[in-house]
């Protein structure tokens, strides 16, 4: 009875300590230390739609409310999914075709409802209207495709008045019309008003920053991307100035809306990393290259991430980084949100980046992207122009 007393107390003991050390996440392999964790709102589920870009757009938009002494807010992802599709039709058919159409998009979209029509809440506008309890898009994403493509085909020789009337009806149909007015706190409010009541929330105090070699450096281009349908333009920083960026923001309070590439093998939402293995290091147990090589993908997806201490990553170059781009090695395929900074215990830096698909992962919907991770597949950030350091804001002349 007294041993079993005693392996009890010291059982209590330690459950007791890694309860007052909230800093520390852990798991098999790393420790991660918590050094930056800025306030945002639950983690939502884009579920089967294309959406991340809105998702994540948002989740920047309501953190940035938190920042600003707002209470938190519950914006609506599908009023602005709705309104980029009705002015995205409109440049499709303009342009016969010969542009980007579908659910994808980018951080500006956002900005650029915003600039135009104002926003809603969540409970004004859940775009849930074709019987599906969660965001599920194969259908409405095809039917308004072959509708635009239809117009396009053109068989009554000029284009019908009733044509952006009937998209505007199959937007209607699945994500309901949207209000001209809803009722908030007593008070009957539209897109505008509510946007108004946002205040100090402005879309023109933020910025697109990305980093190619391709354009001159603190200048502005149009990032060469299919989801960029709006063609709006990005400040080109060297990569070490983007990354600064990164740092003094997360620093100063601010979050980071994060746009990049998800598809590499070191990224694993279920396992809540994104990381940049070293290809000719491994560093897996009693693994030699030979057998490393062997291996088919799935089977090294499963070594990957069956190590047992964090594993060496690439050293990430300027060069590097615009050679994956150039050979669409990184491409634009999903948009996140970062909100804060960790390390491991090897004091590698990591950041808090949370997505938007649902909580059934490690880290209940949030993962950690390694500092080589953000500098290979960032495509792009967006940022409050105050979060860019004092010295960066007057070379880009902001």
């Amino acid at each position: 009875m007294k041993k079993l007393l005693i392996a009890f107390t010291i059982a209590f003991i330690s459950l007791f300590a890694q309860a007052q050390d909230s800093n520390h996440v852990t798991d098999s392999a790393y420790v991660f230390t918590s050094l930056i964790d800025l306030e945002t709102t639950p983690v939502k589920n884009q579920y089967r739609s294309g959406t991340c870009w809105s998702f994540s757009a948002v989740s920047f938009l309501e953190s940035e409310l938190i920042r600003l002494g707002q209470k938190p807010m519950d914006l609506s992802e599908m009023f602005i999914v709705r309104k980029c599709y009705e002015y995205k039709a409109d440049k499709y058919v303009r342009m016969h075709g010969e542009t980007n159409f579908g659910g994808g998009g980018a951080f500006h979209d956002a900005f650029w409802v915003m600039e135009n029509y104002g926003l809603l809440p969540e409970e004004a506008y859940p775009g849930l209207n074709y019987g599906e309890e969660k965001h599920v898009h194969g259908e409405l994403d095809h039917v308004l495709k072959s509708y635009v493509d239809a117009i396009i085909a053109n068989k009554n020789k000029s284009l019908s008045t009733a044509w952006k009337h009937g998209l505007s009806g199959l937007l209607d149909a699945y994500l309901g019309e949207a209000p001209e007015s809803f009722d908030m706190d007593g008070e009957t409010l539209s897109a505008s008003d509510f946007l108004d009541k946002l205040s100090p929330l402005n879309p023109a105090d933020y910025v697109s920053l990305t980093s190619y070699t391709h354009h001159p450096f603190y200048t502005t281009f149009i990032l060469e991307i299919p989801d960029n349908w709006l063609w709006r333009e990005s400040y080109n920083l060297p990569l070490d100035e983007m990354m600064a960026v990164f740092n003094n923001a997360l620093k100063e309070g601010y979050t980071i809306a994060w746009g990049g590439d998800v598809s590499e093998k070191g990224f694993s939402f279920k396992n809540g990393l994104a990381i940049v293995p070293d290809a000719e290091n491994p560093e897996l147990s009693g693994m030699e290259r030979s057998k490393w090589e062997a291996l088919s993908l799935k089977d090294k997806e499963k070594q990957l991430f069956d190590f047992k201490h964090p594993v060496s990553e690439k050293v990430i170059s300027q060069d590097l980084r615009q050679t994956e781009f150039d050979n669409f090695k990184t491409t634009d395929d999903h948009g996140m949100h970062i909100t804060g900074m960790l390390k491991d215990q090897n004091d590698v830096i990591y950041y808090k980046v949370k997505n938007s698909w649902d909580t059934d992962n490690k880290y209940k919907g949030y993962l950690y992207m390694s500092e080589a991770f953000a500098r290979l597949k960032t495509m792009n950030i967006v940022v409050h122009k105050d979060a860019i350091p004092k010295k960066l804001q007057k070379k880009l002349n902001l």
